[in-house]
Protein backbone atom coordinates (compact mmCIF):
# COMPACT_ATOMS: atom_id res chain seq x y z
CA UNK A 1 0.00 0.00 0.00
CA UNK A 2 1.56 3.64 -0.87
CA UNK A 3 0.32 7.05 -0.06
CA UNK A 4 1.12 9.81 -2.43
CA UNK A 5 2.80 12.21 -0.14
CA UNK A 6 3.78 15.70 -1.01
CA UNK A 7 6.86 15.75 1.76
CA UNK A 8 7.21 19.00 3.84
CA UNK A 9 9.99 21.40 2.94
CA UNK A 10 10.47 22.44 6.32
CA UNK A 11 11.14 18.36 7.48
CA UNK A 12 14.62 16.78 5.92
CA UNK A 13 16.28 14.90 8.68
CA UNK A 14 17.47 11.55 8.00
CA UNK A 15 15.24 9.80 10.63
CA UNK A 16 12.46 9.78 12.59
CA UNK A 17 12.53 11.00 15.85
CA UNK A 18 11.20 13.61 18.60
CA UNK A 19 12.29 17.40 18.36
CA UNK A 20 10.94 19.88 20.49
CA UNK A 21 10.71 19.53 24.22
CA UNK A 22 6.90 18.87 25.26
CA UNK A 23 7.26 21.66 27.51
CA UNK A 24 7.16 23.94 24.61
CA UNK A 25 3.68 23.05 23.49
CA UNK A 26 0.83 25.78 23.82
CA UNK A 27 -2.35 25.42 26.02
CA UNK A 28 -5.68 26.75 25.08
CA UNK A 29 -8.72 27.05 28.22
CA UNK A 30 -11.55 25.77 26.04
CA UNK A 31 -15.30 26.15 28.19
CA UNK A 32 -16.33 23.30 30.49
CA UNK A 33 -12.84 22.37 31.88
CA UNK A 34 -11.58 21.56 28.71
CA UNK A 35 -7.97 22.40 26.73
CA UNK A 36 -5.95 21.49 24.58
CA UNK A 37 -2.50 21.24 24.08
CA UNK A 38 -0.61 21.94 20.99
CA UNK A 39 3.19 21.66 19.67
CA UNK A 40 3.44 22.01 15.94
CA UNK A 41 6.65 19.61 14.62
CA UNK A 42 6.98 17.67 17.51
CA UNK A 43 8.74 14.86 15.83
CA UNK A 44 11.15 15.03 13.28
CA UNK A 45 11.09 12.88 10.20
CA UNK A 46 7.93 12.83 9.97
CA UNK A 47 7.74 11.56 6.68
CA UNK A 48 9.84 9.24 6.73
CA UNK A 49 7.50 8.03 9.41
CA UNK A 50 4.81 8.12 7.53
CA UNK A 51 5.90 5.66 4.76
CA UNK A 52 7.33 3.18 7.34
CA UNK A 53 3.83 2.63 8.72
CA UNK A 54 2.28 3.04 5.42
CA UNK A 55 4.13 -0.48 4.72
CA UNK A 56 4.46 -2.32 8.38
CA UNK A 57 1.27 -1.65 9.98
CA UNK A 58 -1.30 -4.26 9.21
CA UNK A 59 -4.07 -1.87 8.21
CA UNK A 60 -7.96 -3.15 8.16
CA UNK A 61 -11.27 -1.43 6.44
CA UNK A 62 -14.22 -1.39 8.74
CA UNK A 63 -17.85 -1.64 7.54
CA UNK A 64 -20.41 -0.20 10.50
CA UNK A 65 -24.03 -0.24 11.01
CA UNK A 66 -25.66 3.26 10.28
CA UNK A 67 -29.51 3.92 10.65
CA UNK A 68 -30.59 0.88 8.43
CA UNK A 69 -27.30 -0.02 6.23
CA UNK A 70 -23.96 -1.30 6.64
CA UNK A 71 -21.42 1.59 5.26
CA UNK A 72 -17.77 1.46 4.64
CA UNK A 73 -15.62 3.54 7.35
CA UNK A 74 -14.45 6.13 5.68
CA UNK A 75 -10.66 5.33 6.64
CA UNK A 76 -8.37 2.62 7.62
CA UNK A 77 -7.65 1.41 11.50
CA UNK A 78 -5.00 -0.33 13.50
CA UNK A 79 -5.07 -1.14 17.21
CA UNK A 80 -2.15 -1.80 19.68
CA UNK A 81 -2.85 -2.64 23.15
CA UNK A 82 -0.84 -2.52 26.14
CA UNK A 83 0.84 -5.93 25.49
CA UNK A 84 1.59 -5.18 21.73
CA UNK A 85 4.75 -3.70 20.51
CA UNK A 86 4.37 -0.20 18.53
CA UNK A 87 4.70 -0.20 14.59
CA UNK A 88 7.91 1.56 15.06
CA UNK A 89 10.21 2.46 18.23
CA UNK A 90 9.60 6.31 17.85
CA UNK A 91 5.80 5.71 18.90
CA UNK A 92 6.64 3.50 22.08
CA UNK A 93 9.43 6.79 22.30
CA UNK A 94 6.61 9.17 22.18
CA UNK A 95 4.39 7.23 24.58
CA UNK A 96 6.93 7.00 27.05
CA UNK A 97 7.86 10.46 26.55
CA UNK A 98 4.18 12.15 26.98
CA UNK A 99 3.45 9.62 29.79
CA UNK A 100 6.73 11.52 31.89
CA UNK A 101 5.30 15.10 30.39
CA UNK A 102 1.99 14.51 31.62
CA UNK A 103 2.02 12.11 34.58
CA UNK A 104 1.41 14.63 36.98
CA UNK A 105 -1.81 16.06 35.50
CA UNK A 106 -3.27 12.69 33.87
CA UNK A 107 -1.58 10.50 36.68
CA UNK A 108 -0.75 7.22 34.87
CA UNK A 109 0.51 6.74 32.02
CA UNK A 110 -0.77 6.52 28.33
CA UNK A 111 -1.11 2.84 27.25
CA UNK A 112 -2.23 2.17 24.11
CA UNK A 113 -2.30 3.30 20.18
CA UNK A 114 -5.00 3.71 17.86
CA UNK A 115 -4.01 4.55 13.92
CA UNK A 116 -6.18 6.34 11.33
CA UNK A 117 -4.86 6.53 7.89
CA UNK A 118 -6.57 8.80 6.02
CA UNK A 119 -5.68 8.06 2.07
CA UNK A 120 -7.41 11.85 0.76
CA UNK A 121 -10.07 13.74 1.09
CA UNK A 122 -12.83 11.49 0.78
CA UNK A 123 -11.67 9.81 4.37
CA UNK A 124 -12.61 11.29 7.35
CA UNK A 125 -14.34 11.02 10.70
CA UNK A 126 -17.62 12.25 11.99
CA UNK A 127 -18.16 14.30 15.13
CA UNK A 128 -17.55 12.23 17.81
CA UNK A 129 -16.07 12.21 21.67
CA UNK A 130 -13.79 9.24 23.29
CA UNK A 131 -16.93 8.22 25.09
CA UNK A 132 -16.20 4.57 25.04
CA UNK A 133 -15.34 3.97 28.69
CA UNK A 134 -13.97 6.21 31.23
CA UNK A 135 -13.89 9.04 29.13
CA UNK A 136 -17.75 8.71 29.54
CA UNK A 137 -17.09 9.86 33.29
CA UNK A 138 -14.37 10.76 33.78
CA UNK A 139 -11.09 13.69 32.83
CA UNK A 140 -8.78 12.24 30.65
CA UNK A 141 -6.34 12.46 28.04
CA UNK A 142 -5.96 11.33 24.23
CA UNK A 143 -2.80 13.05 22.35
CA UNK A 144 -2.70 12.67 18.49
CA UNK A 145 0.62 12.71 16.50
CA UNK A 146 -0.45 13.44 13.21
CA UNK A 147 2.36 12.71 9.92
CA UNK A 148 1.38 13.71 6.30
CA UNK A 149 -0.23 16.34 4.46
CA UNK A 150 -2.22 18.61 7.01
CA UNK A 151 -5.50 18.14 7.44
CA UNK A 152 -7.78 20.17 10.04
CA UNK A 153 -8.74 18.55 13.31
CA UNK A 154 -12.01 20.72 13.91
CA UNK A 155 -13.21 20.84 17.55
CA UNK A 156 -16.81 21.84 19.08
CA UNK A 157 -18.57 22.31 21.86
CA UNK A 158 -21.62 19.48 22.72
CA UNK A 159 -24.02 22.55 23.95
CA UNK A 160 -23.08 24.75 20.65
CA UNK A 161 -22.58 27.30 23.45
CA UNK A 162 -18.86 28.56 21.84
CA UNK A 163 -16.95 28.96 18.25
CA UNK A 164 -15.47 25.85 16.81
CA UNK A 165 -11.63 25.09 16.98
CA UNK A 166 -10.04 24.49 13.81
CA UNK A 167 -6.52 23.28 13.98
CA UNK A 168 -4.51 22.23 10.94
CA UNK A 169 -2.01 18.97 11.77
CA UNK A 170 0.14 17.38 9.94
CA UNK A 171 4.25 16.98 9.62
CA UNK A 172 4.73 15.78 13.09
CA UNK A 173 2.12 18.01 15.24
CA UNK A 174 1.11 17.14 17.82
CA UNK A 175 -2.45 18.05 20.20
CA UNK A 176 -2.99 16.85 23.50
CA UNK A 177 -7.38 17.12 24.24
CA UNK A 178 -7.24 17.20 28.72
CA UNK A 179 -9.74 17.62 31.26
CA UNK A 180 -13.39 17.47 30.34
CA UNK A 181 -12.67 17.29 26.66
CA UNK A 182 -13.63 13.93 25.65
CA UNK A 183 -17.13 14.46 27.03
CA UNK A 184 -18.08 18.10 26.85
CA UNK A 185 -16.31 18.89 23.61
CA UNK A 186 -16.84 16.44 20.00
CA UNK A 187 -14.46 16.58 17.36
CA UNK A 188 -13.85 15.63 13.43
CA UNK A 189 -11.68 15.14 10.64
CA UNK A 190 -13.91 16.27 7.97
CA UNK A 191 -14.13 15.64 4.42
CA UNK A 192 -12.66 17.84 2.09
CA UNK A 193 -13.18 18.23 -1.84
CA UNK A 194 -9.83 20.07 -2.85
CA UNK A 195 -6.35 17.61 -3.39
CA UNK A 196 -4.82 16.54 -0.53
CA UNK A 197 -2.17 13.70 0.19
CA UNK A 198 -2.62 11.41 2.83
CA UNK A 199 -2.44 11.41 6.22
CA UNK A 200 -1.61 9.03 9.84
CA UNK A 201 -3.08 9.77 12.84
CA UNK A 202 -1.58 7.89 16.12
CA UNK A 203 -3.78 8.55 18.83
CA UNK A 204 -2.43 7.73 23.03
CA UNK A 205 -4.70 6.87 25.05
CA UNK A 206 -4.61 5.78 28.47
CA UNK A 207 -6.51 2.29 29.48
CA UNK A 208 -9.96 2.07 29.47
CA UNK A 209 -10.41 5.13 27.65
CA UNK A 210 -11.47 4.68 23.76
Amino acid sequence: MEGQLQGSLFDVADVAGLGRPLDEARRRTLTHGAWIDVLPGWLSGSDILFEALVDAVPWRAERRHMYDNVVDVPRLLAHYGEGDEPPHPVLAAARDALSAHYAVELGEPFRTLGLCYYRDGHDSVAWHGDRIGRGARENTMVAILSIGEPRPLVLRPRDGGAPHVRQPLGHGDLIVMGGTCQRTWDHSIPKTAKPVGPRISVQFRPRGVG
